[in-house]
């Protein structure tokens, strides 16, 4: 199973930072949505992540003035990205060697979409649970 077949019916809005905006202003948008991370767009392009890391990492070293930076100046870049035709096993496994929460999906060099791990390990569970429970309606069945 693919990226693309997890992402169909999900919503289509993506919620995103600009590398000019302030660190504060993504950050209240990541409270506001109750999202861990956020693609940063140059135009159309991904130019990086911005994530609860980002955050946490540049108050450690900036204090306050962190709220200040630009987020272009503390996000994590280059984005790490698949295209939706990448396995979900194979995106879980690139996250699970990087270390990383969240990967933009990018197809023909455009974002459409952004997955996060709990969205591929939900959709790996649900297909588990549906594959056991065809295992067991057809062994009730025998």
């Amino acid at each position: 199973m693919t990226i693309a077949a997890m992402m169909t019916g999900r919503s289509g809005q993506i919620h995103n930072a600009k590398a000019d905006e302030s660190v504060a202003v993504a950050a209240a948008r990541l409270a506001e949505q109750k999202i861990g991370a956020l693609p940063v767009m140059d135009g159309d392009q991904v130019a990086g992540i911005f994530s609860e890391r980002d955050v946490i990492y540049g108050l450690a070293l900036y204090g306050a003035a962190m709220l200040d930076k630009k987020v272009g100046e503390v996000m994590t870049a280059p984005a790490i990205t698949v295209s939706s035709d990448t396995p979900i096993l194979s995106a879980l496994s690139l996250m699970t060697r990087r270390r990383i929460r969240h990967l933009p999906v990018v197809d023909g060099g455009h974002l459409t979409g952004f997955i996060s791990i709990g969205d591929l390990v939900k959709h790996r569970i649900e297909k588990i649970e549906a594959e056991a429970a065809a295992m067991r309606d057809y062994i009730q069945m025998a």
